[in-house]
């Protein structure tokens, strides 16, 4: 049993974790590749358990809440999107989203009022307006305090790049070619890291939407280097919530 505390700095909605950040901080006590299932909003500044149960899976347990589970999977992709870190930086200036009306403008990976150096500030925007199958593209350039032991960005900080932009490409509708503005939280994410960058290095975030089922979203998601190596891969499931539970109320 190990214990985690999610400090105030890493949330998503206001008084819980960012999703992706918390099943990366349970993931790393899995080997390789991770599904993690998040069943409750995981608390800020909480003594947080992570148990290995019998059936070789882990839990996060807040008391004898269960928070999260986890376990090793398979992460292979129907496809991998990429792009240039030159096109993902012009996609950021195509963002979903206003400053002022960004859902979450606290959230540690995405949101706008965090401080460069603070949250990832990633801001996934349409590589083009007029795509059939869109795909959302960011740059992210790891700060040195997202470093781990060995110097490299610590895995739980790769799962959190993959995650938000996932939740804004699970807005997009292939379909109506159209971009919504549904409240979501992460359900489940799994991810497959391959290589984690270098503080400094510039990465490339893509997501592209995969599928609805009633208040079901899914989307995909991949992070390379400059020179397009693949870094990590990201599946997830989003779900669709009233404004209110969004923000914990």
């Amino acid at each position: 049993m190990t214990e985690i505390i999610i400090d105030k700095r890493f949330c998503g909605p206001p008084n819980s974790g960012n999703g992706g950040y918390v099943c990366g901080r349970l993931a790393r006590h899995i080997p390789g590749a991770a599904e993690v299932t998040l069943r409750a909003p995981p608390p800020l500044g909480t003594p947080l358990d992570a148990v290995a149960t019998n059936d070789a899976t882990w839990e996060l347990r807040d008391g004898t809440k269960v928070v999260a589970t986890g376990r090793a999977t398979s992460v292979e992709l129907a496809r991998v999107e990429t792009a240039s870190f030159e096109k993902a930086r012009a996609a950021e200036l195509l963002a979903l989203f206003e400053p002022d009306e960004h859902p979450l403008p606290n959230c540690f990976v995405c949101g706008p009022a965090r401080a460069q150096g603070d949250g990832l500030r990633i801001f996934a925007g349409p590589l083009s307006r007029h795509a059939q199958t869109p795909v959302l593209a960011a740059s992210w350039i790891p700060d040195a305090n997202l470093a781990a032991e060995d110097g490299l960005v610590a895995p739980e900080f790769l799962w959190s790049a993959l995650d938000c932009p996932t939740g804004f490409a699970c807005n997009c509708n292939p379909q109506a070619g159209t971009y919504d503005k549904t409240p979501l939280l992460l359900g489940r994410m799994s991810a497959r890291i391959e290589a984690r960058p270098r503080p400094g290095d510039r990465c490339i975030i893509t997501a592209w939407p995969t599928g609805r089922d009633g208040r079901k979203r899914t989307a995909d998601a991949a992070a390379h280097d400059e020179a397009g190596k693949l870094l990590a891969v990201a599946r997830t499931t989003w779900i669709a919530v009233e404004r209110d539970v969004q923000l914990g109320r």
